[in-house]
């Protein structure tokens, strides 16, 4: 990956670019900027060019050039190190370089389990930094999520971040730096790394995704600068439809009272697995949000819906007011608590969907 490949700031590619020339690259360097601004892209650019730009470094396979990133217990009671997990992390970073947490939790087979990286990870770290360049240059590490370190880990390798071995560069990337140990932080340059604008995420998804002006205009806009959301929507249509279907065959049947179709509706939904019904829920609240705002003067710039679901919202949109929007947005917040709980979906989504029944009648 290149420079010119990545989208936007040139501000901060000036910056490392310069550094570079000048001979003046810090040893330890802390991109911050929220989830898909780019920051990993960047890092992952300034190393390759660090190392010299080969095609091991263009497929990651450098040996000079390693990464630490929150990981999972492969097996309970035996220690799990990064390296456990490169290919899948090469396999993203080469394909998907604007990912979140969620790509990557997919992609490592993660599931619900919580991602850290571990105390043991120092050891690692501080083994492959103790040995000389394989290729007579620079030797970088590059650290996904600082604010994933385990303390002891953090501890541990405090010394080697203030004091790293020759031609040693670390290369943190952080989302939320300030939740990354303050001795960490003090101890690395911090670059801020600014959410992408607009036109830049739209003009990127017509130019690289082939995706029609209107509908890159939309996720552009909703999409509040997070390349990764950006690029989800455009991969989530699919589902966004079935959700779209989901939720206007529910809103129908609670104003008719057909009790017994959403009894079958319950149990449709709590069939599709608890990821998905957490996702369900989410567009649930987007699109009771997305209608009672509808009824603010329905502008461009205050909507974030589809075509199809602004359609829907024209005769939706007044059943969504000041009088129940409170008491419906509060039965999503339960039902995704439940649902988080483990609690059973088909009692979660029909207790939901009878309670519908009075709070759309509410008008």
């Amino acid at each position: 990956m290149t420079f010119d490949q990545i989208i936007g700031q040139e501000a901060v590619k000036q910056r490392l670019l310069e550094e570079y020339q000048q001979g003046r690259v810090p040893h330890a360097l802390m991109l911050c900027g929220p989830e898909g601004c780019g920051a990993m892209p960047l890092a992952v650019a300034y190393a390759q060019m660090l190392l010299g730009g080969n095609v091991m470094a263009e497929k990651l396979q450098h040996p000079d050039l390693h990464f630490v990133f929150p990981i999972y217990k492969k097996t309970s009671g035996k220690d799990s190190y990064c390296d456990d997990f490169i290919r899948e992390w090469r396999e993203l970073l080469l394909n998907h370089p604007y990912f979140g947490m969620s790509e990557w939790m997919n992609l490592s087979g993660a599931e619900n389990q919580q991602l850290i990286i571990y105390a043991n990870e120092s050891e690692a770290i501080m083994r492959k930094l103790s040995l000389k360049s394989s290729q007579g240059g620079y030797k970088v590490m590059i650290i996904w999520l600082p604010e994933k370190l385990h303390l002891t880990c953090a501890n541990k390798i405090l010394k080697l971040l203030e004091e790293p071995p020759a031609q040693t560069v670390f290369l943190l990337v952080s989302e939320q730096p300030d939740q990354v140990l303050q001795t960490i932080r003090s101890r690395t340059q911090m670059v801020n790394v600014p959410r992408l604008t607009e036109q830049e995420v739209e003009q990127t998804l017509i130019d690289k995704y082939a995706v029609q002006v209107a509908d890159a205009k939309r996720i552009a806009r909703s999409c509040a600068g997070n390349m990764a959301q950006a690029l989800r929507t455009i991969t989530s249509d699919a589902e966004s439809e079935y959700f779209f279907e989901l939720f206007v065959e529910l809103m129908r049947l609670s104003y008719v009272r057909k009790v017994k179709e959403m009894k079958i509706w319950s149990d449709r939904v709590a069939g599709m697995g608890r990821e998905r019904i957490k996702a369900f829920l989410e567009y649930c609240q987007k699109m009771i949000r997305e209608n009672f705002i509808y009824n603010f003067g329905r502008q461009a710039d205050l909507n974030y819906m589809s075509e199809q679901e602004a359609q829907f919202a024209i005769k939706f949109a007044p059943y969504i007011n000041e009088r129940n929007i409170i008491g419906i947005m509060d039965e999503l917040s339960l039902a995704q608590r439940d649902i988080a709980q483990n609690t059973n979906a088909k009692i979660v989504f029909f207790d939901f969907a009878l309670k519908m029944i009075v709070l759309i009648k509410n008008r």
